[in-house]
């Protein structure tokens, strides 16, 4: 069976492949573990990675080495992780910090927000509370003035995640920035951080000219419509940020962000709600953020002097905060940009997480689920155990 895309290509290429492909049954997405176990066990190991999903499989005889998919390579890995995802706000810290505490395991934060200090309410950070019963990792970690790029956090998330595992406990990957998420559980590679100060500031200047966002995505788009087409035109970081490698590099952002295989066993548990309660739950989460004192964080933030144009203090509802604060719009007018702004970051979230993905165990939160979260955790435990 081929361990990876490569193998299939370089046998097509030599000729090859009529003589040594023997196609097989076709292995069903996520339920069918048993069935790639057989094939393992009977010589046959690995298969063409679809998108962490099987497809129609073909075979060859080889010698043993790791499975090449994500479900066959289970049987092969020893390392746990959980992952817990959904939109903002439907739950995701609660019901983390419970199953958490009853598995004997550790969060990791996967929320790009979280790691900065100071920026607390806004944010919905765990409690202290909560972060007393089960340890976290990965929050408060550095300050508004000092962003983590991707590689860093997914440097950081992995050590963290194997120090948990060292510890003889199981991390739990917790967040909304599905970024960060699949990063981990796919095993990018980062394009590296090219440094070009004068590139930047020119790139910068730009994006503060009238039009100047559109016409830097639209300079993406015309070098690697690939990475344009997956930024949103809003975020100029990460435009700026592809655009940078681009230029620099003179290849593709999209061509050196590649995926390897898991190093994990993953369990992905997806939180959803119906779309209306969802909503209005975040529209009472913000009314509680407000009165908890938003507003007097972000003037403290800038009182110690973080600028208003810092990646941090892009966060969300912090700069329609900001443009309160200065005078230019109203409390309410914030508030309400601040509701639309939630609901574009659900759509986005979304995205990257689609409800048909048949890696992802989906549970409707808007009745109790860790029940069945659990359940379904102990059988995947239970036959994992079995395999090994």
């Amino acid at each position: 069976m081929l361990d990876d895309v490569s193998d299939s290509e370089s046998l097509a290429g030599s000729g090859r492949a009529e003589k040594y492909l023997v196609r097989c049954s076709s292995v069903n997405p996520v339920d069918k573990f048993h069935d790639c176990l057989g094939l393992v066990a009977g010589g046959l190991v690995g298969c063409v990675e679809l998108e962490g999903r099987h497809g129609t499989d073909y075979t060859y005889a080889r010698a043993a080495r790791l499975a090449g998919c994500y479900h066959c390579r289970a049987m092969a890995l020893t390392a746990k992780l959980l992952v817990v995802l959904g939109a903002t706000a439907v739950g995701k810290t609660a019901y983390s910090s419970d199953l958490a505490a009853a598995l004997n395991g550790e969060v990791v934060s996967a929320d790009s927000r979280y790691l900065y200090r100071g920026l607390d309410i806004g944010t919905a950070k765990p409690s202290m509370e909560e972060m007393a019963r089960v340890p976290h990792h990965l929050i408060d970690v550095t300050t508004p003035d000092k962003p983590w790029s991707l590689a860093v956090y997914k440097r950081e998330a992995t050590r963290a995640i194997e120090e948990i595992h060292a510890c003889g406990r199981l991390p739990l990957l917790v967040g909304g920035t599905g970024q960060y998420v699949r990063a981990v559980v796919e095993g990018w590679t980062i394009p590296p951080q090219p440094k070009n100060e004068e590139l930047r500031a020119d790139l910068q200047a730009t994006s503060l000219q009238p039009g100047g966002g559109e016409a830097l995505h639209g300079q993406l788009a015309a070098l690697d419509p690939d990475a344009a087409a997956g930024i949103d035109p809003r975020n100029l970081r990460r435009v700026i940020r592809a655009l940078e490698v681009c230029l620099l590099t003179g290849q593709s952002f999209s061509a050196q962000r590649t995926k390897s295989l898991p190093s994990y066993d993953v369990f992905m548990l997806g939180l959803n709600m119906p779309r209306p309660q969802l909503y209005a739950r975040i529209d009472k989460r913000i009314d509680a953020m407000l009165a908890a004192g938003w507003v007097d964080e972000v003037r403290d933030l800038v009182e110690r002097g973080y600028d208003w144009n810092l990646p941090a203090m892009s966060a969300l509802g912090y700069r329609q905060i900001g443009a309160h604060l200065r005078g230019e719009i109203d409390l309410l007018q914030a508030t309400r940009r601040i509701q639309r702004a939630n609901r574009r970051l659900v759509r986005k979230q979304v995205a990257w997480f689609h409800a048909e993905d048949a890696c992802i165990h989906w549970y409707d939160v808007g009745e109790p689920a860790l029940p069945a979260m659990q359940k379904d955790i102990a059988a995947w435990l239970a036959e994992r155990q079995a395999a090994v």
